[in-house]
């Protein structure tokens, strides 16, 4: 091995676990891509472009634990952006590493292309740094000792990284003594003040023995610290029943006893989520449940302070005491040991949507999502893009050993195709299934051509409605700027060099459960065409409208 500055970075991120880059090869990256290419511990993922990679990326770190995303400088990077703060939202640790033009460049303040054309290199810098939660500029004497601290800081937080190494510095030999590190998800995470912990575990065990109607509502940090063993423990001991958000799905198996559904407010599957949650005298976040629009239902569902606990990510908060120094799984743990059993529970697990419609009826969502339900197994992997398609897969009561990936808070849309690459690759054994609307499809589908290129074999299931569905459900329909271009999606994976693929258009309800039957045998990639009347995406009421966006003058009684 050699050992260069860009060797040593990128095998201290494959000390990790880390087996793929995502990135677009760059000349200022150059020393990155080589690296990459002849490190003996990555494989390249070479995507459609910046964007793609750092969505790829996302999915990766979610499945994985931790991705590695390169660019080159500027033009890059930049591209990058849109992915890796959707990543900060949603605390994926991702190491963007970006390649930037020399020193000797950068001191002469020679005019390079990538650039303003000002000579000034240090305009990027600070918006890439901006969208991580740590960051850093690598020198051959200080990448040891930074390399050290921009990983346990991107754990601690859970958030992404940045890394900028000039061109020259990238080849120079590296000075210090090399670091071998851990591999997830046994990298330091942060340390607890023990005092704080068992104060906090006192004040929390003291509420739960005075509730007479708790619940339990975990969070997606759980999974994000790796603490998915304690919350089972914790759940076993107490008897709690829990619901789980649509940010939080797939955090824990779904057919587990205690498991009461989807908590969306007003929105809640089944609708008596709702009622329970509001009714309860104590609601346990164990991980900070955001309480974002989409997320609980237009802000329906948001738990009033007196009547909830916080175990955030390094903090919990017990009415009006806050405890610091509290590290989520140091007190998952505690009160996995020590925490009362709950009493008066009443567990009413979700059931399956019933079958709607007839063999020879055309194809609608209601009779789609209820037989997308039955064809998930054990061991599927759902991602679902955000849109129309959002709402109906969170409501899914999900088969045992299901995983979920959506992105409800950052909704970026195109956002879940190039994830589906990503979970793909950092999960080979499990089957990934994608579920996209044609609109966010359009934005990204050229990363279909990526998948077939490295031989991943998703299921990619596109509603084809002709037009931006949610933008009709949230405005009013016929506008001209909310229709799409008429692709004919099936032909998209031959088109890309996807060999041996399993495509088709579906029309019928019959046809849709064949097709499901020959995607779920077919041993390569399938690409199910759904074709869903536009008709269905109809404007919701103008009051409910207004309470999502806000934007008229009240009107005061």
């Amino acid at each position: 091995m050699k050992n260069t500055v860009i060797d040593y970075i990128i095998n201290r991120l494959a000390d990790l676990g880390i087996e793929h880059a995502f990135g677009v090869p760059g000349d200022y990256s150059f020393p990155v891509d080589d690296a990459i290419e002849f490190s003996g511990r990555m494989k390249w993922v070479v995507c459609a472009n910046e964007l793609n990679a750092s969505y790829a990326a996302d999915g990766y770190a979610r499945r994985r634990g931790a991705a590695l995303l390169t660019t080159t400088y500027g033009v890059g990077e930049l591209s990058a952006i849109n992915g890796v703060m959707g990543a900060k939202a949603h605390r994926v640790p991702i190491f963007h590493v970006a390649g930037a033009p020399s020193t000797r460049i950068q001191k002469q303040r020679l005019v390079s292309h990538h650039t303003l054309g000002d000579g000034d290199y240090g305009n990027f810098f600070n918006i890439s740094a901006a969208c991580c939660g740590v960051s850093a500029k690598i020198t051959p004497d200080n990448v040891v000792m930074e390399m050290e601290r921009v990983i346990s800081e991107a754990f601690r937080l859970s958030q992404p990284a940045f890394i900028q190494i000039p061109e020259d510095f990238a080849r120079m030999p590296v000075q210090g003594t090399p670091v071998k590190g851990r591999r997830l998800p046994h990298v330091f995470r942060g340390k607890s003040n023990p005092s704080e912990v068992k104060a906090a575990v006192r004040a929390i065990v003291d509420r739960l023995k005075k509730a007479r109607r708790p619940i339990a509502m975990p969070s997606f940090q759980i999974k994000r610290y790796h603490a998915q063993t304690a919350l089972l423990a914790f759940l076993k001991r107490t008897g709690l029943p829990f619901t789980l958000t649509a940010m939080d799905k797939g955090l824990i198996d779904e057919t587990h006893p205690q498991y009461l559904g989807l908590f969306a407010g007003d929105a809640s599957t089944p609708t008596s989520i709702g009622r329970t949650v509001a009714s309860s005298d104590l609601v346990l976040c164990l991980g900070e449940v955001i309480e974002e629009d989409f997320n609980i239902g237009s802000w329906s569902g948001i738990v009033a302070p007196e009547r909830k606990i916080i175990i955030a990510s390094d903090f919990v908060q017990v009415g009006d005491a806050v405890f610091t120094s509290c590290m989520l799984p140091d007190v998952l743990q505690e009160l996995a040991r020590s925490a009362p059993r709950a009493k008066n529970v009443r567990l009413c697990p979700p059931k399956k949507m019933p079958l709607v419609g007839k063999t020879e009826d055309h194809l609608s969502s209601a009779a789609f999502y209820p037989r997308l339900q039955r064809f998930l197994q054990e061991g599927d992997n759902l991602i679902t893009e955000g849109g129309s398609c959002m709402f109906p897969c969170a409501s899914l009561a999900l088969p045992k050993g299901v995983s979920y990936e959506g992105q409800i808070l950052w909704a970026s849309i195109g956002w879940a195709t190039p994830v589906t690459l990503g979970a793909a690759l950092a999960e080979p054994r499990r089957r990934t299934i994608l579920v996209s609307g044609d609109g966010a499809h359009q934005l990204t589908a050229n990363e279909i051509g990526v998948m077939g290129r490295y031989g991943i074999n998703p299921i990619i299931i596109v509603l084809n409605n002709g037009i931006y569905g949610v933008e009709d459900v949230l405005s009013e329909r016929g506008h001209v700027y909310d229709n799409l271009a008429g692709w004919n999606y099936h032909t998209l994976p031959a088109a890309m060099g996807c060999r041996d693929w399993f495509c088709t258009r579906v029309e019928t309800v019959g046809e849709l459960e064949a097709a499901l039957v020959k995607a779920r045998r077919h041993k390569s990639g399938s690409y199910l065409e759904l074709m869903i009347p536009e008709t269905e995406s109809q404007p919701l009421p103008r009051a409910a409208i207004e309470t999502i966006y806000k934007s008229h003058t009240p009107k005061v009684r």
